[in-house]
């Protein structure tokens, strides 16, 4: 679970603080609507300060930890750790304030459309952000040149745009990093498809896969109906749950992601963990994707790394609790533990078929 910043909370409550509860709350449900209904479009789908400041408080938790896993797994996979950064379609700044987490950072731009959006990660990167970025207004579906950096990242801009663009803005993206290319989208099967479609256009131009995939930079193997997509639980805050009309204490954010890089990754990952296991007496059965492509990998009690991989399992896919905010509470934390088990089971998983 990565939570935002002690100092992005402040600063959203601080930024919210100067707008009626119920004009933030009715922009909020609408803009909701209007990426629900009309992404993909290419239009612009908020232009007043007050809407950005909605879409602020009610997206930024989740965008910001799907940023924060992808970014972590970025760095762990490639070994890079860039000092340069352009964020793109930047939105109101959750992706940089996810690298500038995870990251030593000397210099950031932030482009971003929208002059909305821009005044709001102005005023909230000021307060909160330890790198100072750099804010310009840029339409990445125009002629001019990107400025180059080391590190270019895009966070859930690629299915904003109209399907004919995607994959030349991706070209684009690729041309001004230096070193690695991190793209996060929603976890639907369409957001997967654009990553997929991404991802062959720009490994047949030289790209490394470095994450999520352990096939590096041979075809995609997901067939029929799957998808590649991942979850992260965000914790809600009081505002949080204000504007989403909740009172869950928590959300799950589905997305997909894809990192590439200039060079060969140095610790790219073997084998994904797709779903969850199928435990019987004596033998765990796990739907992994691999090196070979989507399997099932089935682990039993003669194996020396049987408990090892039951542990994880266990751990990771700890049963749904009735009711009762006791139980609640006891599912937050063991969220918590499951992301770290899902880890150590993929690293068990490897260990059997290295």
């Amino acid at each position: 679970m990565a939570d935002l910043p002690i100092k992005l909370q402040s600063a959203l409550e601080t930024l919210v603080s100067g707008y009626a509860k119920e004009k933030l709350e009715k922009d909020a449900r609408a803009i909701s609507e209007a990426y629900r209904l009309r992404t993909g479009e290419g239009k612009r789908l908020l232009t007043a300060e007050g809407e950005a400041a909605a879409y602020a408080a009610a997206r930024m938790p989740a965008t910001y930890a799907a940023a924060y896993f992808a970014l972590s797994e970025a760095i762990e996979a490639s070994g890079l750790h860039p000092e340069t950064m352009l964020d793109c379609g930047a939105g109101t700044g959750a992706v940089t304030f996810a690298a500038d987490s995870l990251l030593e950072l000397k210099e950031v731009t932030c482009l971003e459309r929208e002059a909305a959006m821009r005044t709001v990660g102005e005023k909230l990167t000021r307060q909160a952000c330890g790198v100072q970025p750099r804010w310009d207004a840029y339409d990445l579906t125009g002629s001019a040149a990107l400025p180059q950096a080391e590190l270019v990242c895009e966070g859930y801009m690629l299915g904003e745009l109209e399907a004919g663009m995607r994959l030349s803005v991706a070209e684009k993206l690729w041309n001004a990093c230096g070193q690695m290319l991190v793209l996060i989208e929603p976890g639907t099967p369409q957001g997967f498809a654009n990553l997929r479609a991404v991802r062959e256009r720009l490994t047949a131009l030289g790209a490394y896969v470095a994450a999520p995939c352990p096939q590096g930079s041979v075809d995609c193997p997901m067939t029929g109906e799957n998808w590649c997509h991942f979850a992260v639980r965000v914790q809600r805050t009081r505002l949080h749950k204000a504007l989403k009309g909740g009172d869950a204490p928590f959300e799950d954010e589905k997305f997909s992601y894809l990192v590439l890089t200039r060079q060969e990754p140095k610790h790219a990952c073997r084998m994904r963990v797709l779903r969850h296991a199928q435990i019987a007496p004596g033998r765990i059965t796990v739907p992994v994707c691999g090196e070979a492509g989507e399997k099932l990998l089935t682990v039993t009690k003669k194996d020396p790394l049987w408990k090892r991989v039951r542990k994880g399992c266990n751990q990771a896919y700890s049963p749904r609790p009735r009711s009762g905010l006791r139980r609640t509470l006891k599912k937050i934390g063991a969220t918590i533990k499951a992301n770290a088990a899902l880890n150590r089971l993929e690293a068990a998983l490897e260990s059997i078929v290295a």
